[in-house]
């Protein structure tokens, strides 16, 4: 007897299987590159208003900023 060959349900499964593996990667990396481009586009998109701060040194503890730009 000679050894059982793939029969074409077991191809098909096995193609449809990996098309749906394929198409999730695909799916997967899409969402990650809208999500990075979209942070990318906040941070550009946005300054923050400046706040008060300690000018001089202050008490141990406090914070203050490292270089203003206000």
């Amino acid at each position: 007897m000679s050894a059982p060959s793939v029969t074409h349900n077991s191809t098909m499964r096995r193609s449809g299987t990996r098309r749906l593996l394929i198409g999730a990667a695909v799916v997967i990396v899409g969402v990650l590159l809208v999500a990075n481009a979209h942070l990318v586009y906040v941070a550009f998109s946005s300054q923050p208003d400046c706040v008060t701060h300690l000018k001089g040194g202050g008490e141990p503890g406090t914070f203050r900023a490292a270089k203003s730009a206000c």
